[in-house]
């Protein structure tokens, strides 16, 4: 059974003016298996830090459904999200969500302490943590007082000192230096293949993602275009777009391309969507068809693409 599963998920919401519709996804589909490392790639605007909401019940779904071990989300009561979520789940966000008037082995804490978890406990779960984050010497700081790539490390620890059954993050390393990046991925890693940890993360970094992920998803305005193990989408990419985003990549710059290819145009806004594809209007290799109406995924040997042209 796949620790996470995604059932034709789609979510619209009503603008507060002017009562538009906005479909920020469609039709999503995607399971995540126990230890699998998946990456979520795609524009600003795609929907990704929409469905990772949604992964993280902290929003609900219009249609659809997220299953956890078989389990529908939805189901479960309001007033039982929050204790759902810390025994479950962990987060690392790019904005680290600390306190800034708790220390750093206190923000670390802070789930263990909610599940009333025993001091001692806490604290056998945090050193080894600490020591491999680099972050030992200042637990009894405060978030004010330490650096941007500190914080990031407190957040990582604290969010795998509840030992989660699946890990969310959103953009987690950005802006870190490779050295603090790589520490940070390296336990993450560590901590999914030793204790079974499904990974689910949000990246523009194609080098990261060649590297740590098992799969990867590949969204464009609200919708999953692609979906495959990461070995095959590097080697074949078959949607027009995720072929774009490769061949834009900053790290082809050092391969001797003095001018990146740039996909032109931009992610269509939500609230007034083409008719076809979404992604018709900026791609060259659009048909006809394309304009008229949306493609279906298909998939073959674990590649899914949503496109008319492939």
């Amino acid at each position: 059974m796949a620790v996470l599963e995604v059932q034709h998920l789609k979510k619209v919401y009503t603008t507060r003016f002017g009562g538009n519709r906005v479909q920020a996804l469609s039709d999503v589909n995607f399971s995540v298996e126990k230890g699998e490392y998946v990456a979520i790639m795609g524009e600003s605007g795609s929907g990704k830090t929409t469905l990772l909401n949604i992964l993280a019940s902290l929003d609900r779904p219009t249609e659809g459904k997220v299953l956890m071990e078989g389990r529908d989300m939805a189901g479960i009561r309001e007033k039982d999200l929050a204790a759902f979520r810390r025994n479950n789940l962990g987060f690392v966000f790019q904005d680290f969500n600390l306190l800034d008037t708790f220390s750093i082995r206190d923000n670390i804490f802070l789930p263990l302490v909610l599940s009333r978890t025993p001091y001692d406990e806490m604290e056998k779960r945090l050193m080894p943590l600490a020591e491999k984050l680099g972050i030992s010497e200042i637990l009894d700081k405060y978030p004010y007082e330490i650096s941007g790539g500190q914080k990031q490390r407190t957040a990582a620890a604290r969010a795998l000192i509840t030992n989660p059954r699946i890990l969310l993050a959103d953009e987690p390393t950005t802006a870190l230096d490779a050295t603090i990046q790589g520490q940070i991925l390296s336990l993450i890693t560590e901590q999914s293949r030793k204790r079974g940890m499904a990974v689910f993360f949000i990246t523009h970094d194609l080098g990261v993602v060649a590297r740590i992920a098992d799969t990867v998803g590949v969204m464009y305005a609200g919708h999953l275009v692609e979906h495959a193990p990461t070995a095959e989408l590097f080697r074949n990419p078959l949607h027009p777009y995720t072929r774009g985003l490769m061949r834009s990549a900053p790290g082809r710059a050092a391969m001797g391309m003095r001018r990146l290819p740039a996909i032109t145009g931009s992610v269509p806004r939500l609230d007034n969507m083409p008719e076809g594809c979404p992604f018709a209007p900026r791609c060259d290799e659009a048909l006809p068809r394309c304009f008229e109406s949306a493609p279906v995924a298909r998939c073959e040997n674990g590649h899914s693409v949503a496109c008319w042209a492939v």
